[in-house]
């Protein structure tokens, strides 16, 4: 049985039992976004990056195992059952989680080319990160244009539908800024290195620009009509994603801007990245403290676990990224320190959704979708 959905019409009070599919949506990337977001910051993490380089190795293979298994599921769930894939493009909500297939890509595509030479020829895993960062920045461009194309003028929204899954359509660009930037260098000429260089710093601005837009409508949504208190809380954590992400793509490409243009214009794009880090570092520190209140009033409530937990891990993990380029870049040992910090509270946000995620994989619930994703009402007090 299946718990009944109020939904408010008019003045009565209607209730409705949703009907419930087994299959596997395009949120299930997300773990994939989680696992291989850990690999790379332990990659580079400060002052202990070293000593954990045989566990970020493990945890890129095992990202990397992950996201071959679902893109096989997901492949041939397109091929013999179409319909499936319509009803979730259909589905305004779980729609938005179109972007999270690139940026599993993209991420996984980073610890090939961060790790990958441990475990193969340096050649073969430059070229297992170009084809996932080409394959993850072609699908999601597409996500970032046709899910908000399909938002303006299909998916029917109310008032207080603004939620952090509106931001993962568009925030696969900035990942693949990030990566680009991994990538440049292995360019086979000083023009194409140029060329994709200025692409990534577009690509970054196309995603900060629409990130901004939103989370200034989820910003709205919380003052005016407050939060569901459900599952869709651990979304506000998303939006760390693109502050911790564009810290990172711009610390990443300020330094490869160095070495590939002209002095004057390659000191600018460095001086750049910390005149811009450090600031959006601020607000990023200030909505994780805004979020993590929120979220502890929902836990407190009785907040039932839901895939949307492992929003709690890929944001945190690019803040984690976005503070490692920080430390770079001043030098300054307490910076790094907040990065170690910040890193171990990431294991603990993986570890919180993987033992959710095992759990409801054993009793089986988690793989029941809705049909149509029933509305979600935010509400004060």
């Amino acid at each position: 049985m299946t718990d009944p959905v109020h939904v408010e019409t008019g003045t009565a009070a209607v209730t409705e039992t949703p009907q419930y599919n087994r299959e596997i949506g395009p949120n299930w990337f997300a773990s994939v976004m989680g696992t291989g977001i850990i690999a790379n910051a332990a990659a580079g993490l400060p002052l202990v990056a070293e000593q954990l380089t045989g566990f970020a190795i493990t945890v890129w293979v095992i990202a990397a195992i992950m996201l071959v298994l679902l893109l096989v599921i997901k492949t041939a769930q397109a091929i013999f059952k179409p319909h499936i894939l319509k009803r979730q493009l259909n589905d305004g909500v779980m729609a938005q989680f179109f972007g999270a297939p690139p940026m599993a890509m993209l991420t996984v595509g980073g610890g090939s080319v961060l790790l990958g030479h441990h475990l193969m020829p340096a050649d073969l895993a430059i070229t297992i990160g170009w084809v996932l960062w080409i394959a993850g920045t072609l699908t999601g461009l597409l996500t970032a244009v046709i899910i908000p194309y399909l938002h303006f003028t299909r998916y029917e929204t109310e008032d207080d539908a603004a939620f952090g899954g509106w931001l993962m359509p568009v925030v696969p660009p900035m990942v693949s800024a990030t990566i680009g930037a991994m990538l440049i260098p292995h360019a086979s000429s000083a023009e194409l290195q140029q060329t994709l260089l200025y692409a990534c710093y577009a690509m970054f601005g196309l995603s900060l620009m629409a990130s901004i837009i939103i989370i200034t409508l989820i910003w709205r949504r919380l003052s005016h009509s407050g939060t569901s208190g459900g599952a869709r809380v651990p979304t506000l954590w998303i939006v760390l994603g693109p502050l911790g992400q564009s810290i990172t793509a711009i610390g990443s490409l300020g330094v490869v801007a160095q070495s590939i243009l002209p002095p004057d214009i390659g000191s600018s794009f460095h001086t750049m990245a910390l005149l811009y880090g450090i600031p959006v570092w601020g607000f990023a520190f200030y909505w994780s403290m805004i979020a993590g209140l929120l979220t502890i009033r929902a836990i407190r409530r009785n907040m039932p676990f839901a895939l949307t937990w492992w929003a709690f891990t890929f944001p945190v993990g690019t803040c984690v990224t976005g503070t490692t380029q920080l430390a770079h870049y001043t030098g300054l040992t307490l910076v790094s320190w907040m990065a170690v910090v910040l890193f171990f509270g990431l294991l603990l946000a993986w570890l919180t959704a993987a033992v959710g995620t095992a759990k409801g994989l054993r009793k089986g619930h988690i793989l029941h979708v809705p049909a149509k994703a029933p509305p979600v009402k935010s509400r004060k007090g």
